[in-house]
C-alpha cells in the first residue's frame, strides 16, 4: 500500500498558484523568492503512521522530483450535528494526516496532465 493516499487540491492551494502565474505575467520578470516558495509547495493526504522520511521517498518515487522539505500536520476531526425530520443527527468527520511538500527549484508536479 502506498503512503500517499491522494493529493490535496483545494481552493487555497490553487489560488496561491494562480496568483504567482498572474504576477509573473504582469511583471514579465522572474518571480520573487516568496512567490517561488509558494509555487513549489504541494499538499498530500498521507497515512497517519507515516513519517517525514517515508513521505519524502514516496513523493520522489511517484512523481520523479527532488523534495527539499516536508511539513506534516494532523487534521483533527470536526464534530457536526444537524436537524432532520426524525430529530437531531450527530456525527464527525475522520481525522487524517496532511503533508506539505516543498520541491527543489525548477521541479513541478502536474496533477492535470492525464485528464
Amino acid at each position: 500500500m502506498s503512503i500517499i493516499i491522494k493529493p490535496v487540491i483545494t481552493e487555497k492551494m490553487t489560488r496561491i498558484d494562480e496568483a504567482v502565474n498572474r504576477a509573473a505575467e504582469r511583471e514579465k520578470s522572474k518571480p520573487t523568492k516568496n512567490q517561488l516558495g509558494s509555487r513549489r509547495r504541494y499538499a498530500f493526504r498521507v497515512l497517519r503512521n507515516a513519517n517525514k522520511i517515508e513521505i519524502q521517498k514516496a513523493v520522489e518515487e511517484m512523481y520523479e522530483v527532488t523534495v527539499e522539505e516536508v511539513n506534516t500536520l494532523i487534521v483533527a476531526p470536526k464534530r457536526r450535528s444537524r436537524y432532520t425530520k426524525s430529530g437531531m443527527v450527530k456525527g464527525a468527520t475522520s481525522a487524517y494526516k496532511k503533508a506539505i511538500v516543498t520541491l527543489k527549484e525548477g521541479d513541478i508536479i502536474d496533477f492535470y496532465s492525464n485528464i
